[in-house]
C-alpha cells in the first residue's frame, strides 16, 4: 500500500508485520514491569531504532515507512497499562485469572475507541498546541538519523549503527544482571527501617537495584525525577510517621511502616493526583473546543473534494469514520457490560448497568484522554498520568453505583458492585492509554512528515496485536508470582502491582461504604498548595519546574520505585548537561534515551522469562519453585547487598562513559 502521495511508500505490508513482532516483545516487556514497578515505558524510540536496522537492510525504504513501525509497536507502551486496573479483579477476589476473550476484548475495543479520539485531539494537542512531547520530539530525530541519502546516508550509517548499537548493549547488560539477581548474588534491593522520636513513629526506604527503573528515571527527566522526590519525602518524611502516632502499630519497624503507608499514605498520594487530573482538565477544555472545530472544518474540505489542498499533516481519517467505527465499538462494550453483569448476579439491573455503562465509557473515556494526552505532550509517554487519572475514575464510577444502582440490590451484592466498577474503569483505562500514547506519535509523524490517517490504521493494528498478548502474559504473571494483596498469595513474592492494588481498594472503600474521605482531602489540599507553585514556577520562565502528577505518584508508590527513578533523572540530566558541552551535544543526548531505552528492555523481558522458570517450577513441585535461579541462601544477603550495588554503580559509570565516547563520533546534519 502507498500513502496519499503514491511516490513514497508509507503504510507498508513488511512494515506493518515488523511492527507487530516488535509490538508483541514489547507488551511481553512492559505488562511484568508495570506490574512489578508500577510504571509502563514508552517503546517508540527503540522500535524506531530496531525497525530501522532492518528496514535499512530491504530496498526502498523511508522514513514514513519507518514511522508506521514505530507507531504499530507503540501500541505496546501503554495499552499495558491495563495492568494498573483488571488485576483488581483478582486482588479483590472476583477473578482467579483472567478470561481470554473479556480481557481481549476490553483491550481491543477500549484501544480502537482510543484511537479515534485521537482525532479531534490531534488538532487541540499536537497542531495548535506548544507542548513539547519530549519522546515524540526524540522519536522523530532517530526516524531522521536512519533516512538520509547520498553522503549523508554514509555519514549516518555509523550514527544509525550506534543507535541500534546503544539498544542493544543496554538490553544486554540489564538482562545480564538481573539474571544474576535472581541468583541471590547480587542482592535486588537495600532497605533501611528506623524509630522517630520516642513515641513509636517510624520510617524507612526501599531502593531497588534495576536497571529498568534507572532508566524510567533519564527518560522522564530531572523535574519529573525531583518531584517524585518530593512525593517520596511527604509520604514517608511526614506521613508515615505522623499517621503511625495517630494509628499505632504492632510488629516490627518495617512492618508497622509499610501498613501505614499502605492504609493511610497511599490514599494521600491519590488525593493530591485527583485534584492534579482535575486540574489538567480544566486547562485543556479550550483546546479541545477548538480540536473539534478542526476537525469538522477538514471533514468540509474533504467533503468537497479538495483534499489535496490540505497538507499531507493534516488529513486525518473522515470525521465520519470515526464516528461510525465508535459507534461499532460501542455495540462489544455494551456486551462486554451486559455478560459481566450477568455473570456476577446483577442481570436484574442489567439495561441500567448496560446503557448507564455504555455513557460512561464515552464521556468519562473523551475527558481522560485529554487529561493524558496533554501530560504526555507535557513530561511524556513514560510517566503515564493514567494510574492517577484511574483513580478519579473508579471513584466516580463507584459513586454512581452507589448511587443509582445499589439501593436496587439485594445487600450482599456490593462485592460484584466493585468488580462491576473495576471493570467498567478498565475499560476507560484501555480507551485512555492508546489516546494517550498516540498522541506522541502523532506528534513524531508532524515532524516527519507523515500522513496521520495511516498513522492511526496502523495503531488500530497494533492494538489489536497487543490485546492478543496482555491476556496470556498476565495469566503467566499471576500463575508464577500472584498480586500483593491477592487472596492465597505470598506477599514476598507477589508482584505490587501497586495501582490496581491502591484503585481496587478506593473501589471497594466508596461501595462499602468505609472509605476514610479525610485523607483524599489532604492529599487534595497538598496537590494545590503543588499547583500553584508549580504555576508560580511557569510564570518565572525557568526550566524548574513541580509537575503535581509526579508529586502524587511520589506519594503514593513505593520507595523501591521512586528512589532508583530520582537516581536515573539526576544521573540523565547530568549527562545530557556533559553532552551539551561537547561535540554533537544532540546526538548525544540521543544516544542516551536509547541507552535507557534498552536497560528497560532487558529487565523486562528476562522478567517474563523467569516468570516462566518460576510457574513451570512450581507446576514440577520443585522446593525452591520461588527461586529457581538461587545460587545461594539467605546468608549472603548481606555480602550480596554490597557486591550488587558496587557493580550496579560501576556498570553505570562505564556505560554512560562508553556512550559519550561514541556520541563525540557521531556526525550532525
Amino acid at each position: 500500500m502507498l500513502s496519499a502521495d503514491s511516490s513514497r511508500l508509507e503504510l507498508t505490508l513488511r512494515g506493518l508485520v515488523i511492527g507487530i513482532l516488535i509490538t508483541v516483545v514489547f507488551t511481553a516487556a512492559n505488562v511484568f514491569f508495570g506490574l512489578k514497578a508500577g510504571l509502563t515505558f514508552a517503546t517508540s524510540i527503540p522500535a524506531a531504532v530496531i525497525s530501522m536496522a532492518i528496514l535499512r537492510a530491504l530496498k526502498n525504504s523511508t522514513m514514513q515507512e519507518n514511522n508506521i513501525v514505530q507507531t504499530v509497536a507503540s501500541a505496546a507502551g501503554t495499552l499495558s497499562s491495563i495492568i494498573f486496573v483488571l488485576p483488581g479483579l483478582i486482588i479483590v477476589g472476583y477473578w482467579s485469572g483472567f478470561p481470554f476473550w473479556m480481557s481481549f476484548g476490553i483491550c481491543a475495543t477500549g484501544g480502537i475507541l482510543g484511537v479515534m479520539y485521537t482525532i479531534p485531539l490531534r488538532r487541540a494537542l499536537v497542531t495548535d498546541s506548544d507542548l513539547p512531547y519530549p519522546e515524540g520530539v526524540a522519536c522523530a530525530e532517530v526516524l531522521k538519523v536512519g533516512s538520509s541519502h547520498g553522503k549523508e546516508a554514509a555519514e549516518s550509517v555509523e550514527s544509525g549503527g550506534a543507535g541500534l548499537k546503544a539498544v542493544v548493549v543496554g538490553a544486554v547488560v540489564s538482562a545480564v544482571f538481573y539474571v544474576v539477581v535472581q541468583t541471590k548474588l547480587f542482592a535486588d534491593m537495600v532497605s533501611g527501617y528506623f524509630r522517630v522520636g520516642d513515641k513509636g513513629a517510624a520510617t524507612g526506604f526501599d531502593f531497588s537495584l534495576s536497571f529498568a527503573l534507572f532508566a524510567v528515571g533519564h527518560l522522564v527527566g530531572l523535574w519529573v525525577g525531583m518531584a517524585m522526590l518530593v512525593g517520596a519525602v511527604i509520604g514517608w518524611g511526614w506521613a508515615v510517621p505522623h499517621f503511625l502516632l495517630l494509628h499505632p502499630e504492632s510488629g516490627a519497624t518495617m512492618d508497622a511502616a509499610q501498613a501505614t503507608w499502605s492504609h493511610y499514605v497511599r490514599f494521600v498520594g491519590a488525593g493530591t493526583i485527583g485534584v492534579a487530573a482535575i486540574w489538567t482538565l480544566a486547562k485543556l477544555v479550550k483546546p479541545v473546543i477548538g480540536g473539534l472545530a478542526g476537525a469538522m472544518a477538514a471533514s468540509k474540505v474533504r467533503k468537497a473534494g479538495k483534499l489535496d489542498t490540505l497538507p499531507r499533516t493534516e488529513r486525518d481519517m473522515p470525521i465520519g469514520m470515526v464516528g461510525l467505527i465508535t459507534l461499532l465499538c460501542l455495540i462489544p462494550v455494551g456486551w462486554l457490560l451486559g455478560h459481566f453483569a450477568n455473570i456476577s448476579h446483577l442481570g436484574s439491573q442489567l439495561t441500567l448497568l448496560v446503557v448507564g455503562g455504555v455513557l460512561f465509557v464515552v464521556i468519562l473515556s473523551f475527558l481522560v484522554s485529554a487529561v493524558c494526552g496533554y501530560m504526555a505532550g507535557l513530561i511524556g509517554s513514560s510517566n503515564s498520568p493514567l494510574s492517577g487519572v484511574g483513580i478519579l475514575v473508579v471513584i466516580i464510577a463507584a459513586l454512581l453505583l452507589v448511587v443509582g444502582v445499589k439501593p436496587l440490590l439485594p445487600a450482599e451484592s456490593g462485592k460484584a458492585l466493585v468488580a462491576f466498577a473495576l471493570f467498567i474503569t478498565s475499560i476507560v483505562f484501555a480507551v485512555a492509554s492508546i489516546a494517550n500514547n498516540n498522541l506522541q506519535d502523532l506528534k513524531t509523524g508532524q515532524l516527519v512528515d507523515a500522513t496521520p490517517s495511516l498513522q492511526q490504521w496502523a495503531l488500530v493494528i497494533g492494538v489489536i496485536a497487543g490485546a492478543l498478548v496482555i491476556p496470556p502474559v498476565m495469566d503467566l504473571l499471576n500463575q508464577a508470582y500472584g498480586f500483593l494483596g491477592a487472596p492465597g498469595v505470598d506477599p514476598s513474592r507477589a508482584l505490587p502491582a501497586p495501582q490496581a492494588g491502591l484503585i481496587s481498594a478506593l473501589a471497594q472503600g466508596v461501595i462499602t461504604g468505609d472509605i476514610d474521605w479525610s485523607l483524599i482531602i489532604i492529599g487534595g489540599v497538598i496537590g494545590v498548595i503543588i499547583i500553584v507553585v508549580d504555576e508560580i514556577l511557569a510564570k518565572k520562565a525557568t526550566s524548574v519546574r513541580l509537575p503535581p502528577l509526579a508529586v502524587g505518584l511520589g506519594i503514593y508508590l513505593p520507595t523501591s520505585t521512586t528512589l532508583m527513578v530520582v537516581v536515573g533523572a539526576l544521573v540523565g540530566a547530568w549527562f545530557d548537561r556533559r553532552a551539551e558541552r561537547g561535540p554533537n551535544a544532540e546526538p548525544t543526548k540521543q544516544l542516551g534515551v536509547l541507552l535507557a531505552s534498552g536497560l528497560i528492555v532487558g529487565e523486562s523481558l528476562l522478567g517474563v522469562v523467569v516468570a516462566a522458570l518460576v510457574a513451570f517450577s512450581e507446576q514440577l513441585g520443585f522446593a525452591n519453585h520461588d527461586a529457581p535461579l538461587a545460587l545461594v541462601g539467605k546468608g549472603f544477603h548481606e555480602a550480596a547487598i554490597w557486591i550488587g550495588g558496587t557493580v550496579f554503580a560501576a556498570i553505570v559509570f562505564l556505560m554512560y562513559r562508553w556512550i559519550a565516547r561514541m556520541g563525540q563520533g557521531t556526525t550532525t546534519h
